[in-house]
């Protein structure tokens, strides 16, 4: 009995298969995965978007629950939505540097879909729905998930001991009717899989800036934002 082969793939979307970690049995499906809407309004990736964004907050729910036994639905639930909502899908899609292998209709192109969030975190949960359609694994799907979020998982350790202060932070500003606070990113080193980030936070009537660092965006925000509340001695 023969073995298939691969299809022979182009040089660019070799570097992207690498980079997800998986090869396609049936090419196809990445190239729809990787289709907009603008393009085509029969054939493209919304129905793969739909399942891929059911796949994807399964494992991360099951993920959490063996991570987590002792916290609750509320938390649990919250933990979930920080990890599946638009700006996390958007910066792993930069991570995969999926801006460079997107099929977009000229509209599209010429107003920068490439960069936009909503765009290329809908093409993360599509390529995800592809794979699952490509191999019928999901124990496969959790293993290219997890190694996807890589360093953010194993910050969520921090993170739930940080309790949300971005949002406890907020909370107390707006309760005085104060200005929000401003966050910069500082500095991102290390490579795609495995960066460090340093964030300032900017509270207005505080005269002192606080910083954070960790291995994503929003954890070293929510360093920044738990030094402020001790600043201002916020229980």
């Amino acid at each position: 009995m023969s073995v298939k082969k691969p299809p022979a793939l182009s040089d660019g979307l070799r570097r992207l298969t690498e980079a997800l970690g998986y090869q396609f049995a049936h090419i196809d499906w990445l190239l729809l995965a990787l289709t907009h809407r603008s393009v085509s309004g029969n054939r493209n990736n919304e129905r793969l978007e739909f399942l891929g964004d059911s796949i994807l907050n399964f494992i991360i729910a099951d993920y959490l629950y063996q991570k987590f036994p002792q916290e609750q639905e509320g938390r649990l639930s919250r933990l979930r939505s920080s990890l599946v909502r638009q700006d996390t899908l958007a910066e792993l899609a930069r991570d995969l540097k999926l801006g460079d292998y997107l099929n977009l209709g000229p509209g599209e192109l010429k107003s920068g879909g490439f960069r936009r969030d909503s765009i290329l975190a809908d093409t993360v949960e599509a390529i995800l729905g592809g794979i699952y359609r490509d191999c019928g694994d999901m124990r496969r799907c959790e293993t290219l998930v997890l190694g996807w979020y890589g360093s953010r998982l194993q910050a969520l350790d921090a993170e739930v001991v940080l309790k949300d202060s971005k949002s406890r932070l907020q909370e107390y500003l707006q309760s005085r009717h104060q200005p929000l606070p401003n966050y910069t990113v500082l500095s991102i080193a290390g490579e795609a899989h495995n960066q460090h980030f340093v964030v300032s936070c900017q509270v207005p009537g505080l005269e002192q800036v606080t910083e954070g660092q960790g291995p994503s965006r929003r954890h070293a925000e929510q360093e920044a934002a738990a030094a402020a509340l001790l600043l201002l001695r916020v229980a």
